[in-house]
């Protein structure tokens, strides 16, 4: 049996849920998340007003039970709207996040286990790309090739790519040194194998909760450029577009300002709760305190 398939069950086991619910903060970062995930897959169990339906008479109300968190400004539903801006937001976030790891990961594993000219190559591209500051190099993608969700969570899917490149390169780094790689060699095993059959697997932990705490990143980034009406555009419902609509009016009626950013911050705060739980259910090191 390989090392790789001999770690797979003892991952299951210490990432599955009865895991996870002993561990007090990932309990915390579920309760909070689980509604979050409802609200971006199926937001009609939740509401069944329509968030982008207009009432300019009952513009900027506050809580009534029509209404529970009152209106915006065109008299829309608040709480409609934060409920099917959950979607947009968690989606964008998932999308960068897939990005970075579908490019990151082999070129972490390329520079990890080659080494030599094809490591500087990879490791100093890489470098570039942080040399900029993340959102600014976001903001000029989505600024010369358009606006739009797509488009703002594809250039943040890039941006993300050095950290999780730098990540996986540097546990392949140790992995390749191990016996059993040698091992692999010695029995005629080719380079993809080894890489995608043996050192892969042995990455996932750490692929995951990096994954799960770069999301609370994105979400704030995605939110960001939401915010500067870059990200998902009007009428649609997005906690950023509304946190930048919802500041013109906070001496007349913060709640819809107030509502969007307590969505963006218990997201964040849920998925680095989460990630906090897994770190500690995958690091042996953590769980032996």
């Amino acid at each position: 049996m390989s090392a790789a398939t001999a770690a797979r069950p003892s991952l299951r086991r210490r990432i599955g849920a009865a895991a996870l619910v002993r561990n007090r903060a990932a309990l915390i970062g579920l309760v909070i998340l689980i509604p979050l995930l409802v609200a971006a897959l199926v937001p009609g169990l939740l509401t069944q007003a329509d968030p982008n339906a207009q009432d300019l008479t009952n513009s900027l109300a506050f809580p009534t039970w029509e209404h529970p968190l009152g209106t915006d400004k065109p008299g829309r539903d608040v709480l409609a709207r934060v409920i099917y801006g959950a979607g947009p937001t968690l989606l964008g976030a998932l999308i960068v996040v897939l990005v970075s790891g579908v490019i990151g990961i082999p070129l972490g594993l390329i520079a990890g286990f080659y080494g030599g000219k094809t490591d500087g190559i990879i490791t100093r591209s890489m470098d570039a790309l942080l040399a900029f500051p993340p959102l600014l190099l976001a903001i000029l993608v989505v600024s010369t090739f358009g606006k739009g969700l797509e488009t703002a969570a594809l250039a943040l899917g890039v941006v993300y790519v050095p950290a999780m490149a730098r990540l996986v390169r540097s546990v392949t780094l140790v992995q390749r040194s191990q016996a059993w790689v040698d091992a692999g060699r010695a029995l005629g095993y080719s380079d993809r194998r080894i890489i995608f059959r043996h050192i892969l697997p042995n990455l996932v932990a750490a692929i995951v909760v990096q994954s799960t705490i770069d999301l609370a990143y994105a979400i704030l980034d995605i939110a960001a450029l939401s915010f500067l009406g870059l990200g998902q555009q009007p009428p649609d419902p997005d906690w950023g577009s509304m946190l930048a609509d919802g500041r013109s009016y906070l001496l007349q009626n913060a709640i819809p300002a107030l509502s969007a950013g307590l969505s963006i911050m218990l997201a964040v705060i849920a998925f680095n709760l989460v990630g906090d739980g897994l770190r500690a259910q995958l690091d042996p090191r953590e769980r032996e305190r």
